[in-house]
């Protein structure tokens, strides 16, 4: 199944392409390290090593940490650490000069807003990369971590901008692609009846968007294929199970998710008293929920019903000893780089970004029900998930 998306690529292009990396800030397990580290020295999946796949060609870091490790390693490494976005991509010429960037805008000290939205400025870093594409006349493949922007009109800009120039983008995290404990994949054109993806207690837009991502990996694979949201309600506390029991998001696959958990706390989802949970209504009727349970949950657990079959659910399992839930993404980095051809659709993430928005919105406004006409997103989902094989190290 996805065992395969751990084999050698195929359809590399020969040589060592050049990448360059932008990162918000660089220290010791921040995302700059899960990504570029991997990118300078190598990465394991399962039980197979993958050398570094590119030369690394440039550094632009936002902000330097106190506890910094980008400015060490690029020494080691011969790197140069670049002053803006724009030489870094490309390289002091005036002109593109690389075949890959890889935007890294996760940790550091920026604001957040009063709908509990951390305002990291990835549209403004993507924004200055799309800026040296104009002025070249080319464009090279770019990944952006995590969701596209905490506002929707600048994400549904970002990816309108790569279809315009035509360059392949992918985005996301790591935990849709992480191991699987086990190894579920659904049957693509599934008709699904219901989905529930299960997380922990950070209830911000960074932590949520986790847990709507695990959520619509597998709701994207249903019949018809995706078609977009038709609204979205951000629930806390006690209405969270009031709107269980009136039907508006199917608590009875909860259970089953959380019988996958390995590290699950005692007691009733029902006792958790800062719950919260998201509810996404899928334009062709699909009702699904991403749910953060603090104190109870601490990992990635999602659930889904198809019409005729029991329950199924599965662990995302995070590797807290080495990270290794970056690994396939960085892998699935490298193939579109090499071959042009993104590993998971940027749609995926394109419409999270979206129904994240809009669940922040619901909840700053009284955790109403938002009608969302804009997010008619459409995209098939590949005919497997692309995920790590094996059972994580």
């Amino acid at each position: 199944m996805a065992a395969a998306a751990a084999l050698p690529l195929q359809g590399a292009v020969a040589g060592r392409k050049k990448i360059a990396a932008i990162s918000s800030t660089y220290h010791v397990r921040s995302h700059s390290d899960n990504f570029i580290t991997r990118l300078l020295e190598g990465y394991w999946i399962h039980e197979k090593f993958y050398e570094a796949p590119f030369d690394v060609a440039s550094l632009y870091m936002d902000q330097i940490h106190p506890a910094d490790i980008g400015q060490k390693l690029a020494g080691a490494y011969g790197l140069p650490v670049m002053k803006t976005i724009g030489d870094a991509v490309t390289l002091g010429t005036g002109k593109l000069a690389v075949d890959g960037v890889v935007i890294v805008c996760e940790h550091g000290k920026y604001p957040h807003n009063d709908k509990h939205q951390h305002l990291y400025p990835r549209y403004e870093f993507f924004e200055q990369v799309v800026k040296v594409f104009r002025e070249s006349g080319r464009s090279c493949p770019v990944f952006t971590d995590k969701h596209l922007s905490y506002d929707w009109g600048k994400s549904r800009r970002m990816y309108e901008w790569s279809r315009e120039l035509k360059f392949p983008m992918m985005a996301g995290s790591s935990v849709p692609v992480t191991f699987r404990r086990p190894e579920l994949d659904i049957p693509l054109n599934s008709d699904l009846e219901a989905a529930v993806a299960v997380g922990g207690g950070w209830v911000e837009d960074g932590g949520l968007f986790h847990i709507l991502e695990t959520l619509q990996c597998m709701t994207e694979r249903r019949k018809g294929g995706e078609t977009g949201v038709r609204a979205v309600q951000h629930l806390q506390g006690e209405a969270v199970w009031k709107a269980g029991e009136q039907g508006l998001w199917p608590r009875k696959l909860l259970d089953a998710a959380l019988a996958r958990g390995e590290k699950i706390g005692p007691g009733r989802p029902e006792d958790v008293k800062q719950a919260v949970c998201c509810i996404v209504e899928y334009r062709n009727g699909l009702k699904a929920a991403a749910v953060a349970l603090g104190g109870m949950v601490s990992e990635y657990l999602v659930a889904v019903k198809r019409k005729g079959v029991e329950p199924e659910a599965t662990l995302c399992y995070i590797p807290s000893e080495n990270s290794n839930n970056f690994s396939m993404l960085v892998h699935g980095i490298r193939q579109m780089i090499e071959t042009g051809k993104p590993a998971i659709p940027v749609e995926r993430t394109l419409l999270v970004s979206g129904a994240l928005s809009y669940l922040m919105e619901s909840g700053h406004r009284g955790h109403t029900r938002l009608e969302t006409p804009d997010l008619n997103v459409s995209y098939k989902a590949p005919a497997k998930s692309y995920f790590a094989p094996g059972v994580g190290s």
